[in-house]
């Protein structure tokens, strides 16, 4: 029998657009309804202008940020947080 996996779609989380002008790129999870998800990657899309991705259209990757998760629990994250997030999962 196969299991079926449900995926949480975190703030911190990291994703890979799977379709669109962007696909391939990768983007940090910011904000998530139903349908949608809010991403930034810190660069082209800031936090004061998110994309509005559906869920299906976005591949989610097995690694939260913990550095954006605890800066958000005590202060406000910036773009470059977005962004040393996404380099720091790129370099490892």
């Amino acid at each position: 029998m196969i299991g079926v996996i449900k995926v949480e779609y975190l703030f911190g989380r990291l994703v890979i657009s799977k379709a669109g002008h962007d696909k391939n790129k990768i983007y940090v999870i910011i904000d998530c309804d139903n349908e949608y998800v809010y991403l930034s990657d810190g660069n082209v899309r800031k936090l004061d202008n998110l994309k509005k991705k559906r869920k299906k259209h976005v591949q989610p990757i097995n690694y939260l940020s913990e550095e954006l998760i605890n800066k958000n629990k005590s202060s406000k994250i910036i773009d470059e947080d977005v962004k040393r997030a996404i380099k720091l999962f790129v370099n490892r």
